[in-house]
């Protein structure tokens, strides 16, 4: 359903280029253009511009939808909760230090080699 919905969002946006490009400039922008006056006397709107105008209110609407479809996945959790972590024994419990492992880098190295003793250098 979301897939169809991304189409027909692009196929909208590249009719909205296509319709935007293809209307004539009115200038005015950046006080460039004719001298004409604020208030000119252009008419009833064309097709061009109320196409443009529809296109764009159905490119609104399915981005709401496509934002709602997102939203529908999303599950609200307490940021209390742990997750990943164990609850602590006792508030004033002392716990290990930062670096003692049980990070992402500990668990991706795999398990440390067990040491066989102490190592004496040998000489040649």
């Amino acid at each position: 359903m979301q897939t169809v919905i991304i189409v027909i969002h692009l196929m909208i946006v590249l009719a909205m280029i296509g319709l935007i490009l293809l209307q004539k400039s009115e200038g005015g922008g950046l006080g460039m253009g004719s001298g004409g006056g604020f208030m000119t006397s252009r008419g009833t709107t064309n097709v061009l511009s109320r196409t443009t105008g529809i296109l764009a209110a159905v490119f609104f609407g399915t981005s709401l939808i496509l934002s709602i479809l997102a939203g529908l996945d999303r599950k609200p959790r307490s940021i209390l909760d742990s997750s990943g972590r164990p609850a602590p024994s006792a508030p004033g419990a002392p716990t290990a230090p930062l670096g003692s492992g049980g990070g992402v880098l500990d668990q991706l190295r795999g398990p440390e080699p067990a040491p066989s003793g102490p190592q004496v250098p040998r000489s040649q």
